[in-house]
């Protein structure tokens, strides 16, 4: 439509233009330059009639050609409309015929799912009716073979019967040709040997039921010591953390050139690890009671916050002195807990330190109070004396508490403790019977045998890597403090490394150069190690005086 009002447009602008152009050629100029009057009026007229004709064809064809165009437009309309309804319906019978079609899918799956529940439910029918076949099977294996030997035990029964008629036969013969007496003789000799087989039986099915007896009632004791009892569980770790108020104690700690570090680590046996770890540091001692030592007296250091050479030596001797103090009050706590408060105060010491040894991971005081505890309780489910077996069963490997520092065995170091202070012979015994080197005299020390192994063999209980590991640490230790002038020795670094501190009244520098390769050589004799083993002989005087 606009482009044919443009074009009527167009034709105005071009009649109005014709019209002023005939208007200036009806005026013309005299030679004098007036103008000459010519009949304008027609011609204006004529040309206003021209583009009134000429405006109204256009309109005209402006009209016929927007009638025309909408005419197009309603049919393209028209066209485009019967086109969407025929997708739309087609479209819709697309919708129809896939929901039909997921709709058979669904029911397939409903049917298919059917089929395998029914399928699932025939297997397992099937898998236990093949089952119950071979159970059936096995019962008529059973069955046939127990026929078997019923027939095997009839047929030797009637073989038996068999020579008993005719011994029986020849014993008439015999007997009919006795007097009186001597037929009353072989009756009553008859019966006897008769009575003496049948009390045989009887006492033989006695022995086995009150065998069979004995053994229910032990697993209910036993059963029942075990439920009732919860044991403590203490993991061994060779590695303690210490954590430190800010990271520049670090320094502090080692000091100017090593200096703290190496008299810490000299006055307590065990090794410090400085890493890159913030605000912690790591003591390592195979040793529980250094590793317990050296992180009260570092806990000490930093809440004091003087660390230097002569404070460390003075807060580890106030240390070691209080431990001592609190071993022993731990062995008095637990023999309270036990009830065992008879027990003489000079053992308190030694059932305290058993919880810094351990036996093949397992801590040794809280392996003695679980099985004074399983004694104890097995003791009062069989009527006998549960005090005694708990004093047994705590005091039963007490040895194990100076072993390592005395040497030799821990049963007889044990033996000698309890003696000296004054325990019973049932104590001793058990000591001695829980390694089997005496039998077993009281059924208490019975109980504290079979509560030693139950506490052993629990699961998790003991390790017997780390045990040899500790007992390689040990031996090494022994070696360095076997020579002359040491006053002392540390398995430090794994076990990688050994710091022998002599005593220096009665070695020299040179003396210490030779002893540091007598060390080495034993070790590689006598010993089976990984890697190297770094021997480290420490000679340090000192000589101190006061200023008055």
């Amino acid at each position: 439509m606009e482009p044919l009002v443009l074009i009527g447009i167009a034709l105005g602008i071009l009649v109005g233009s014709l019209a002023v152009f005939l208007l200036m050629r009806g005026k013309k100029e005299t030679p004098q330059g007036k103008p000459i009057s010519v009949d304008v009026e027609s011609e204006l007229k004529r040309a206003e009639e021209e583009a009134l004709k000429l405006i109204r064809e256009a309109q005209q064809k402006a009209e016929a050609a927007l009638k025309e165009a909408d005419e197009k437009a309603h049919r393209i309309i028209e066209q485009a409309q019967r086109e969407a309804e025929r997708l739309r319906k087609e479209l819709e019978e697309k919708k129809r015929e896939l929901k039909e079609f997921e709709e058979n899918l669904f029911a397939k799956e409903r049917q298919l799912e059917r089929k395998w529940e029914t399928i699932e439910r025939r297997e397992e029918e099937i898998y236990r009716r093949e089952k119950e076949v071979r159970e059936f099977e096995r019962q008529v294996e059973i069955r046939r073979k127990e026929i078997l030997e019923l027939e095997e035990s009839l047929a030797k029964e009637q073989e038996e019967i068999r020579k008993l008629k005719e011994q029986e036969t020849l014993e008439l013969q015999r007997i009919a040709s006795m007097t009186m007496e001597e037929a009353k003789e072989e009756l009553l000799r008859r019966v006897e040997e008769q009575s003496r087989i049948e009390a045989v039986k009887l006492m033989k099915r006695i022995e086995e039921e009150a065998k069979e007896k004995a053994e229910l009632e032990a697993k209910r004791v036993v059963t029942t010591a075990v439920q009732r009892i919860s044991p403590q569980i203490a993991i061994n770790y060779t590695t303690t953390s210490v954590e430190l108020p800010s990271n520049e104690f670090k320094g502090r700690i080692i000091g100017r050139e090593g200096r703290n570090i190496r008299t810490f680590e000299l006055l307590t046996g065990v090794d410090l690890i400085i890493d890159d770890t913030p605000d912690v540091v790591t003591i390592s001692s195979f040793d529980p009671l250094r590793r317990e030592i050296a992180k009260e007296a570092l806990e000490r250091l930093i809440e004091d916050g003087r660390i230097h050479p002569a404070r460390i030596e003075e807060i580890v001797d106030e240390v070691k002195k209080e431990m001592d103090e609190k071993i022993r009050k731990m062995g008095e706590e637990t023999a309270f807990e036990l009830d065992l408060h008879d027990i003489n105060p000079g053992l308190h010491y030694y059932i305290g330190k058993l919880y810094f040894r351990t036996s093949y991971s397992q801590n040794v005081l809280l392996h003695s109070k679980e099985v004074a505890y399983l004694a104890g309780l097995m003791a009062e489910e069989l009527g006998l004396d549960a005090k005694l077996a708990k004093r047994a069963g705590l005091l039963h490997d007490i040895g194990k508490a100076v072993s390592h520092e005395l040497g030799g065995s821990h049963t007889d170091i044990g033996v000698e403790l309890c003696k000296k202070y004054g325990e019973p012979d049932a104590v001793i015994n058990a000591i001695k019977a829980h390694h089997e080197e005496e039998p077993v005299r009281y059924p208490e020390v019975a109980l504290v045998c079979a509560a030693d192994a139950l506490s052993a063999a629990r699961p998790g209980a003991r390790r017997e890597t780390l045990e040899a590991y500790l007992k390689r640490l040990e031996k090494l230790e022994e070696i360095v403090k076997s020579f002359k002038g040491v006053a002392n020795a540390y398995a430090v670094q794994a076990g990688r490394e050994v710091r022998v501190i002599v005593n220096p009244e009665e070695i020299s520098d040179e003396e210490a150069y030779i002893l540091s390769k007598d060390i080495a050589r034993k070790i590689e004799e006598e010993m089976d190690y990984p890697g190297q083993i770094k021997v480290v002989v420490i000679r340090e005087l000192r000589r101190v005086e006061y200023a008055k």
